[in-house]
């Protein structure tokens, strides 16, 4: 099966040169056939997982056919195919430039969004910024819902990388997007992912100035989100391990996008030790004398404060 498509691709590209040919009678080139009959070959290799060769043929295409930039990511996810993950979105770029060019910034933004999930598991700083540059796109496209699900992503990512001077400054932008579009419960819960990079990067001033902004917001006031992040707060400042804890354990917080939970689960008090204090009436180690045992170690134990 695998040889009689690979046959099949060479004789696309037999007539796709056949195109390209002038002769006496045939004055220019029939770009449009030529184009037509490299994707057919590029088909066949993808069919027959000769991944390298349609890639090629892909590239023909385009070359051929300008307006089709269609061909150049699929060229690129011929490098996916194969693992080679730079150069796949290397290829994908090129195209998502060549969409804008083409006045299709949608598009664009679509590819770019594609890329940056192929690339997130093995590369976080380079899907961080192909989810920002998409966002972009949608924003400048005053689209709105879409930007802020893509700055979403990178927000998150950036968490995870503990860049977190830039997760704050990006959810900010995320957070009036939303507040734009009037979207206020999801106001809400990145006011909470607020307060909490905030405090992880020991900045209370700032997370408090988040909460208080947000009693603009239709709603906040005696929400669950508000009372929440006013007792987290007052905890924090008091340095009152039990109530941080409480707070941040509770299935409000818990509950979120993974990487803001874990800033929740491990969210310190300054001066706390990076320890939970036990009841009072509980002997130190226990009532039975053996020591308490160690919390589980986290990505962001002990905060960045």
């Amino acid at each position: 099966m695998a040889a009689q498509k690979i046959n099949e691709a060479h004789e696309h590209i037999t007539k796709a040169e056949k195109c390209l040919k002038t002769s006496l009678t045939k004055w220019k080139p029939d770009y449009d056939s030529a184009a037509s009959e490299y994707a057919k070959a590029a088909v066949c290799f993808k069919n027959a997982k000769q991944f390298d060769q349609a890639k090629d043929a892909y590239l023909k295409e385009a070359e051929y056919h300008t307006e089709n930039k269609a061909a150049i990511e699929q060229a690129g996810m011929m490098m996916k195919e194969q693992k080679k993950m730079p150069e796949a979105i290397q290829y994908i770029e090129k195209a998502c430039m060549m969409y804008m060019e083409n006045g299709t910034p949608d598009t664009a933004a679509m590819a770019l969004d594609r890329a940056g999930k192929l690339i997130e598991p093995i590369n976080l700083d380079k899907a961080v910024d192909l989810y920002q540059k998409a966002a972009g796109v949608f924003e400048n496209e005053d689209r709105l819902r879409q930007a802020a699900e893509l700055l979403g992503k990178a927000s998150r990512l950036l968490v995870r990388l503990k860049r977190l001077d830039e997760a704050a400054v990006a959810l900010q932008k995320e957070k009036n997007m939303y507040k734009e579009i009037e979207n206020f419960p999801m106001c809400f819960k990145k006011t909470t992912a607020q307060v909490l990079i905030h405090l992880h990067r020991g900045d209370y001033v700032a997370a408090d100035k988040c909460v208080r902004e947000s009693y603009s917001l239709p709603g906040y006031s005696g929400s669950e989100d508000s009372v929440a992040m006013e007792t987290l707060l007052q905890g924090y400042d008091e340095q009152d391990e039990d109530q941080v804890y409480r707070v941040c354990n509770s299935p409000l917080l818990k509950y979120m996008d993974n990487d803001y939970a874990k800033l929740a689960i491990s969210l310190r008090v300054p001066g706390g030790g990076g320890k939970k204090k036990k009841a009072a009436a509980a002997p130190q180690g226990g009532a039975s004398g053996t020591p308490a045992p160690a919390e589980e170690d986290d990505d962001y134990e002990g905060g960045l404060c």
